[in-house]
């Protein structure tokens, strides 16, 4: 089965809404855990519905492509969760880290070309 181009998107698209979930959680560690406070913790029940739309788009993507090609792309989710932590969280990176993303590119590349 050759990997359709709308499910590439689809879940590249998906990896991107579902990168803002570890941001909202990291948010949502300032607030109080209290059962009742739980409720009102916005960046909490924000940060399930990043991971579950992400999912959700996810799912689809799949009927379009091998699964082989298209799961490894779910690590370009590491490289917008450090892009908003950047951004988002007032976060440092370091050239240790910019390698990092460096290489999951390359990997994510490398599984395309594979295709």
């Amino acid at each position: 089965m050759q990997t359709q181009l709308w499910a590439v998107t689809l879940v590249l698209s998906a990896c991107i809404i579902g990168s803002f979930g570890p941001i909202m959680l990291k948010k949502a560690h300032t607030k109080s855990f209290k059962l009742k406070d739980i409720l009102k913790n916005y960046y909490l029940i924000s940060g399930f519905i990043f991971y579950a739309l992400g999912t959700i788009l996810f799912i689809p993507a799949l009927k379009g492509g091998e699964l082989s090609v298209l799961y490894p792309l779910v690590a370009t989710t590491y490289i917008w969760v450090s892009i908003w932590s950047i951004k988002l969280l007032k976060e440092k990176m370091n050239k240790q880290k910019w390698i990092g993303i460096l290489l999951v590119i390359i990997g994510v590349i490398f599984i395309g070309l594979g295709a």
